[in-house]
């Protein structure tokens, strides 16, 4: 867009906007998808913050072609690969081979090493919910004392609404899960509690109710998730369109579950990014510990050491129309408004839409959608921070899914540590732009409060 705007302003000066200033582009997400015609393509929308200094014009081609790729990638792969799993015990199954050449697949499973490092972060004693959480845990010889955990995180039911040709994607939560386990790995130190089993529920309980909580909210709302609430949302897309192939072809009929991602590879700076390097990093935060928390008890300190993400199935709920009206009112007109120009979205203050048709070239005009094709390369996402998954009684936790993935067909994002893959939800927002169509947006000078 900054390369196709300066070339206009170069030719034409003060006859278009000067560029994207007064948007924030890093924030960049998928808003409308609409429905796929034969040869004609596919109308979608982004979302993003605007930015009130009007300083902050770049950022979202990385961001569009992250999701752009990762749309390809549902679509390409079947739904039994969609899942990711970080457990010291299965080097050997970490992901499947062609996902895991994809950027949708590294930002799952980084994700699921983000989340065990949150997770534990969150049980710091110098912090208020730390000190908190300590305090209420079982005790064993006057000794806190948990159990080792298997943490994933998996997608809440979706909130969309289908109507006019296409689906407005309101809300796409994503939801913490926890659950006792243990590994045949040994984690770092002496084991200092055995919790027997009303031990282990009781401690479980207190991290449903104060840890998960918390690293929930991290996770729908924090920069280091950002990108893997793109992939999610892009899941939802590539959903809708899978459901609307099956009634009559799509200019993606030929792409999907044709196991063939190779239009659609880890872009730089990841495109030596290995799952192999990621989960040797995993394993030896885990059996070295990451955290250590000095936890005062029974007269002494005692040091505690500690240390996925499915998107398989596809809950979603379709809003009612009256909701969807009473709630969103000038949507559906600012969303077609968004496909030829930027406008606002007064469904979120500071927000702005954003869009183009599939087989939109520079010229505006429409031609039909090319064979998919790599575009440059995508950079600008947040590294997570190494993790350890382990936690209680000095060395602990597993993330993954101890039995295979099943292998039926469904709908959803990946899955990390959960025993089956557990689903993204299929709500639905913009399809990205077939590669090899120029996505062009046509934008118009919004008048600002001062003017």
């Amino acid at each position: 867009m900054a390369e196709y705007l300066n070339r206009r302003n170069v030719a034409n000066p003060g006859g278009l906007p000067r560029g994207p200033g007064g948007v924030d582009f890093s924030t960049l997400d998928l808003k409308y998808i609409g429905k796929p015609v034969k040869g004609k393509g596919v109308d979608f929308a982004f979302d993003a913050n605007e930015d009130p200094t009007e300083n902050s014009g770049w950022g979202g081609k990385a961001k569009a072609q992250l999701i752009s790729d990762a749309f390809f990638t549902w679509l390409a792969l079947s739904p039994d690969k969609f899942w990711v799993n970080l457990n010291p015990d299965e080097p050997d199954r970490i992901m499947d081979a062609k996902f895991g050449k994809t950027d949708a697949g590294r930002v799952l499973l980084e994700a699921d090493l983000q989340m065990k490092h949150d997770f534990y972060k969150a049980m710091d004693p110098d912090t208020d919910l730390g000190k908190r959480y300590w305090a209420a845990l079982p005790k064993q010889n006057g000794y806190p004392c948990m159990p080792g955990l298997r943490n994933w995180i998996e997608p809440q039911t979706a909130q969309v609404r289908e109507q006019d040709g296409g689906i407005y994607i309101l809300d796409t939560p994503l939801r913490l899960k926890s659950t006792a386990q243990t590994t045949i790995t040994p984690g770092p130190g002496t084991p200092i509690c055995t919790p027997n089993e009303a031990e282990t529920k009781a401690a479980q309980r207190v991290i449903d109710q104060m840890i998960v909580p918390a690293v929930e909210n991290t996770i729908n709302t924090a920069p280091q998730y950002a990108d893997l609430r793109r992939v999610y949302t892009a899941r939802v897309a590539a959903e809708y369109i899978r459901q609307q192939d099956a009634k009559a072809p799509t200019d993606y009929h030929k792409i999907i579950n044709s196991g063939d991602v190779s239009h659609w590879p880890l872009r730089a700076p990841n495109q030596n990014w290995t799952r192999e390097a990621l989960f040797n990093k995993y394993r030896y935060i885990y059996t070295h510990g990451e955290f250590e928390y000095k936890i005062p008890a029974n007269g002494t300190v005692q040091v505690y050491l500690v240390g996925g993400v499915d998107m398989y199935k596809q809950p979603k709920h379709n809003v009612s129309k009256a909701r969807f009206t009473a709630q969103h009112r000038y949507l559906p007109r600012q969303a077609q408004t968004s496909v030829k120009t930027l406008t606002d979205n007064t469904d979120m203050t500071g927000q702005v839409l954003l869009g183009a048709n599939t087989a939109a070239d520079d010229t505006g005009t429409s031609t039909p959608a090319p064979t998919p094709t790599p575009t440059p390369t995508h950079t600008g996402r947040p590294t997570p921070t190494p993790t350890h998954s382990g936690g209680g009684g000095g060395s602990t936790h597993t993330p993954a899914p101890a039995t295979p993935a099943p292998s039926e067909p469904g709908g959803d994002l990946a899955h990390t540590g959960n025993d089956f893959p557990i689903g993204l939800i299929s709500g639905i927002a913009a399809a990205l732009a077939v590669a090899g169509g120029a996505l062009v947006w046509w934008m118009r000078r919004r008048k600002t409060a001062k003017e």
